[in-house]
């Protein structure tokens, strides 16, 4: 079965370009094409390009100007040839698309009326506004197999070894080569043993070894520095989405609640059944 939106065909995206149409006053609501007595508007046009996948988006405006009027067109055409009623698989088709696009709709209300500069500000006050720097240390690691070897790791540095070269020879981390230098890292990013390790360590301290779910490590801290609270401008965009996401969640549950909802019987309904594509 062809996908809708799918059909922007070869042919149509190869035609030869149309001249450029003159300027003149356009709006969503004028029409470009009718087919049989039905208008085919810009309005149509535009909500085709916007479903359309990327690589089509970048196509040249004439390109797809052409291209999606002839889609439009051919699916007119076929729309109208249909013979009969639409089959009742179709139908419930019909029916959960137009569903989903309704729903899109409030979704899409109910997320730009929840964001506005003052709700924005308020969700950055109350995560931030008393927020206290935050640690973030700098430590390098030797991950190895066995406690006999990392402890035989631990008495070599403590006789001068340097770190780095230990970790390059003996290291079985991804790090290792890089002389186990594991970069800036907060509190909650690494495993709790291994955190807790580098918390108790002052600044250039090696650990005694240390089991974690990847083995055994040695561990050094290297340095530590305060990490400020962001600006505003640097989690705009996430407090954004969050806010969004939340007043969705709420008006969700808010009209699931004050619907009248009844379901099967749970179990009177095998689940196995969805998968009976024929079922009618």
């Amino acid at each position: 079965m062809f996908k809708r939106n799918t059909i922007l065909t070869g042919a149509a995206l190869m035609l030869a370009l149309a001249a450029p149409v003159a300027a003149q006053d356009t709006t969503p609501d004028t029409v470009v094409a009718t087919v049989d007595g039905k208008d085919i508007t810009l309005g149509h046009m535009m909500a085709t390009k916007a479903q359309l996948p990327a690589q089509y988006q970048s196509l040249p405006d004439e390109v797809l100007f052409n291209g999606i009027l002839d889609q439009l067109i051919q699916q007119t055409v076929l729309a109208g040839s249909l013979n009969g009623e639409v089959s009742a698989p179709a139908q419930r088709m019909i029916d959960n698309e137009t569903r989903a696009i309704l729903a899109g709709i409030v979704l899409e209300q109910v997320a730009d009326n929840a964001v506005s500069d003052e709700a924005v500000q308020a969700a950055y006050d109350e995560r931030f506004a008393d927020a206290e720097p935050s640690t973030e240390f700098n430590a390098s690691h030797i991950l190895v197999e066995t406690e006999e070897k990392a402890q035989e790791l631990v008495t070599e540095l403590e006789g001068g070894a340097d770190f780095a070269d230990l970790a390059r020879e003996h290291s079985t981390g991804p790090s290792g080569p890089n002389g186990g230098d594991l970069g800036w890292f907060g509190k909650g990013m690494m495993v709790p043993e291994f955190e807790e390790a580098v918390v108790s360590l002052e600044v250039g301290g090696v650990s005694a070894p240390v089991q974690t779910q990847f083995g055994w490590h040695v561990v050094k801290l290297n340095e530590t520095r305060d990490q400020e609270a962001p600006t505003l401008d640097e989690v705009k965009d996430d407090l954004t989405a969050e806010i969004q996401q939340q007043a969705v969640a709420a008006k969700i549950e808010e009209l699931v609640a004050a619907a009248d909802v009844e379901k099967a019987e749970e179990g009177s309904i095998d689940p196995a059944i969805l998968n009976n594509v024929e079922a009618e």
